[in-house]
């Protein structure tokens, strides 16, 4: 944003607002008319600022990728690999169902040899990829896993709960069944 006139600078904070706001309220699919006649600007100024519709979701977004950046810039190196790696994907989980159309913006990612520099995906598979090394190299999880295995469950478990009444109890559920597993655990009985 530097070297830009301070009406551009403006403009870019006041439709980065309204965005915010009418993804929270329609998900991803906002509508980028409404964004800029909310915003008092012209289609083509929210374009100029934000020529995707996942730029303007990555910028709407970019404070909890950080955050779950920082989240597992922490966790790395920390005791226990498995349970590191799952306390960071249960973060992931979380904001996913809270933050309306996260799950979608991060669906729009599929994975490549080229990912945008800046994208939530590649943002996310930097800061985390170390956390899932460390827990297959300690046998914690399988060799096979992905990045992208984990962020297509994470995904996939947000989308399937965002319209049940309770999304966040749903996706805790489904997260702790796909981490156990279908098995009873020895001994447990079934409920």
């Amino acid at each position: 944003m530097t070297g830009q006139r301070s009406d551009a600078r403006r403009n870019y904070r006041r439709i980065l607002i309204v965005a915010e706001a009418e993804v929270a309220a329609h998900g991803a699919d906002a509508s980028l008319e409404q964004i800029a006649r909310t915003a008092g600007v012209g289609s083509a100024t929210v374009r100029r600022h934000f020529p995707t519709r996942q730029a303007l979701l990555e910028a709407v977004f970019q404070e909890r990728i950080e955050n779950l950046c920082e989240r597992a810039h922490r966790l790395t190196g920390t005791g226990d690999s498995r349970a590191a790696l799952l306390d960071w994907l249960h973060a992931l989980v979380e904001y996913a169902v809270s933050a309306r159309g996260l799950a979608d913006a991060l669906a729009y990612e599929p994975p490549t040899d080229e990912p945008a520099p800046h994208s939530c995906g590649n943002a996310l598979e930097e800061a985390a990829t170390p956390l899932l090394r460390q827990a297959i190299r300690d046998g914690a999880v399988r060799p096979d896993v992905t990045f992208h295995d984990l962020l297509t469950l994470s995904v996939g478990i947000a989308l399937a709960t965002e319209h049940h009444v309770r999304p966040m109890a749903q996706a805790d559920r489904l997260f702790r069944l796909s981490v156990e597993g279908l098995s009873p655990a020895q001994g447990a009985t079934p409920t």
